[in-house]
């Protein structure tokens, strides 16, 4: 885990130490996972923590493969702060439409007996006992948040190629996501009674995908730094339009017109020293031109604050010649 980043780390570490408190605690579900908003045990907090509580091993180990898997990518590409309101918000999401989903099915089972839309909303002026019975219904885990994870995975790096045991043979992205999301609209109409709440994964996919077309509608009236696309993270860049790009580029035509000065010779004729210079220089010109665009990288990735004295340095004489 050292070399995992630190967000994605963390919530690994609480969701297991908790998942293993609730072992030892079981009124933790009954306090921390998410109830029906007419029962009586609900409280708004539950929101955030039922994300941490999970039903079962196999419940756990899922999520957290998942995380691991896609959320490391994720808050490499987005970064930390990014990455944990993105999971938040995807958690609350899942939550608020499994409330919503809840309240559907309260609605049609009361109405169908005649029930009017004020009386469902005061539940207890149709059976007072109603609050009591209601806190059977409880949500716990941190799927919708790693659904919305998944889709951000699909959204960012749509061209990306998976293995999928059982799959035979690798998928994209992006077909990958969008096979996950029409097997829980199915599942979601066809096995309620499952115990697995679909509309909250559901949900936890539509909130991210909105905050995502949100991020994206901001970078685009904005302009970044280093030209790189901040809300999809990938290799997709402007480089005549950004800043980075044309010093990159700046830089490597400045080199190629060296290289033609050095490769002029009178009347187009150059000695065999003339030639082994050439060679030499297109040599150091290349790897210094490998250095730049790693440092340029770096400074993509994780900043110009996270750039050492030396890279510093080599970048400022680069700028220079």
């Amino acid at each position: 885990m050292h070399s995992m980043p630190y967000v994605t780390k963390n919530l690994l570490l609480a969701n297991v130490v908790i998942f293993f408190l609730s072992l030892v605690m079981p009124s933790l579900t009954s306090l921390m996972g998410l109830h029906y908003w007419q029962a009586s045990q609900f409280h708004i907090y539950q929101l955030v923590t039922y994300m941490f509580m999970h039903g079962g091993w196999t419940h756990l180990f899922f999520n957290m493969f998942a995380l691991w898997m896609f959320g490391c990518v994720m808050e490499k590409t987005w970064g930390p702060k990014r990455f944990i309101i993105y999971y938040l918000v995807c958690g609350i999401g899942a939550g608020l439409m499994q409330e919503l989903a809840q309240f559907g099915s309260v609605f049609l089972d009361l109405s169908s007996q005649g029930a009017t839309i004020g009386q469902i909303i005061r539940i207890k002026t149709i059976d007072p006992a109603a609050p009591e019975m209601l806190n059977a219904w409880t949500t716990v885990g941190a799927s919708g948040s790693i659904y919305g994870i998944l889709l951000a995975f699909g959204m960012t790096y749509p061209e990306e190629k998976m293995f999928i045991i059982p799959i035979p043979f690798p998928i994209k992205a992006k077909w990958f996501v969008m096979g996950y999301i029409v097997i829980e609209l199915v599942m979601a109409f066809e096995s309620s009674g499952d115990g697995v709440a679909h509309v909250a994964h559901l949900g936890g996919m539509l909130f991210g995908f909105f905050l995502i077309r949100h991020w994206r509608s901001t970078a685009r009236r904005q302009s970044t730094f280093d030209g790189w696309n901040t809300y999809q993270g990938t290799a997709q860049r402007d480089d005549s339009a950004t800043i980075l790009g044309r010093i990159r580029k700046w830089m490597h035509l400045d080199r190629e017109d060296k290289a033609s000065d050095a490769n002029a010779g009178k009347g187009g004729f150059h000695s065999t020293s003339t030639h082994q210079s050439d060679w030499d220089y297109n040599a150091r010109r290349k790897q210094e031109d490998a250095e730049i665009d790693a440092i340029l990288d770096k400074i993509r990735r994780s900043g110009y604050a996270s750039l050492s004295a030396e890279e510093k340095k080599k970048l400022f004489e680069a700028s220079r010649k």
